[in-house]
């Protein structure tokens, strides 16, 4: 089956009742993913915790497949964990950490919690590269900071002030030539751009369907690249994290061979259920489609700001910009507060006035945001 951006507009209620452009903050909610919830409500209801056997440990094997073709990983190659935090935790607390390799290399742009990972560990050296323009990164500065001494580099696929977007290709180059791990949080990526994992050669890639993939909050996608897993163990886990975790075997833990072995607690069921629904949708309409379809979008958006003479905070480089679009504004809460007055959802970060268009918006919703943002000088 397959769904036109158009077609795929009836999928999502608020669409009939608001002019959405905030999917950087979470995705628009679908009849589908609804569906898959009644469903899960409706066996909760009916089955009780039977159903775990019959049917949810099948949705989380179906969502962990679908998300493995989706990010272009070989099966096996994908974690269901609670949130991007519990992935880089797991994640950094799975490499050993050594005394002439204790170097991390991040840069300002990225979401804080990239960062925090080492920042509270006392024996790692975390490295904040500047951002040359406050817009994006050059690979140089990576290129001249990771050395012998670095043990990762951690970064961002799309940068969530800006939505400048990374050559993740070419920062695992930069890693490996160092013999350092290359970790890309991928939450405002994935979604927006198509791109398969195994080609880029990342280490560690995190994503989840809380924005783009229109799934909800409360789950998260771990990548790790196969020839890593078997050579990993993760000193933070949990029993499904455990290959045994049925025996209830107190004494010996046997983590999964495959990336399941980072897996924690119980998942959010709910948010699995959620997440199948948004995965299938964006299956449906294509990732070349997707992207093509809000590169238009951005490209109207872009073009109406400079006509309405706003300043934007975004790359120049069509092919470095993603569907995160930062408006210069001195009092970017209020506008935001006066748009979601007139029925327009957008949101802010400071400074701006952030907007997040998705494959299922159209011009008419950008013209009528512009319109509107004119009335509110800033």
């Amino acid at each position: 089956m397959s769904l036109s951006p158009h077609e795929a507009r009836v999928e999502f209620p608020i669409l009939r009742t608001h002019t959405y452009l905030n999917s950087c903050s979470l995705g628009a909610l679908s009849h589908r993913a609804e569906m898959y919830l009644d469903e899960f409500l409706g066996l909760w209801h009916t089955m009780g915790a039977s159903a775990w056997y019959e049917h949810w440990m099948e949705k989380m094997a179906t969502l962990r497949g679908k998300v493995e073709v989706f990010l272009g990983g070989p099966e096996g190659s994908l974690a269901l964990v609670p949130s991007t935090s519990a992935a880089l935790s797991t994640v950094a607390e799975s490499v050993p950490l050594g005394s002439k390799r204790n170097r991390v290399i991040c840069s300002e742009l990225d979401f804080p919690t990239l960062a925090y990972q080492w920042s509270v560990k006392p024996n790692v050296e975390l490295v904040v590269l500047p951002s040359p323009d406050g817009i994006g990164m050059d690979l140089s500065q990576f290129a001249e900071a990771v050395d012998e001494r670095t043990l990762f580099l951690a970064t961002s696929h799309a940068f969530f002030r800006t939505g400048f977007l990374q050559d993740i290709s070419a920062l695992a180059e930069i890693a490996h030539d160092a013999g350092a791990y290359c970790v890309i949080d991928g939450y405002h990526g994935a979604g927006q751009i198509p791109f398969s994992l195994t080609e880029t050669n990342v280490d560690f890639y995190t994503a989840g369907p809380l924005k783009w993939l229109c799934g909800g909050p409360g789950l998260s996608y771990l990548y790790v690249r196969p020839e890593l897993i078997q050579e990993l163990n993760p000193r933070i886990t949990g029993w499904f994290g455990a290959a045994n975790a049925f025996e209830f075997d107190i004494r010996e833990f046997r983590p999964h061979d495959d990336a399941r072995r980072f897996e924690m607690g119980t998942p959010a069921l709910h948010t699995v259920h959620t997440a199948l629904g948004g995965q299938e949708i964006i299956d449906e309409v294509g990732m070349d489609v997707i992207a093509r379809r809000n590169r238009e979008l951005v490209d109207f958006l872009v073009e109406g700001c400079a006509d309405a003479g706003f300043s934007l905070t975004t790359p120049g480089n069509p092919d470095q910009r993603s569907a995160i679009i930062m408006i210069q504004h001195t009092d970017a809460p209020g506008a935001v507060a006066r748009l979601a007055d007139a029925g327009i959802i957008v949101d802010h970060r400071p400074g701006h006035v952030r907007v997040s268009p998705h494959f299922y918006n159209t011009e008419e919703e950008i013209a009528f945001l512009l319109g509107a943002l004119k009335s509110f000088p800033g």
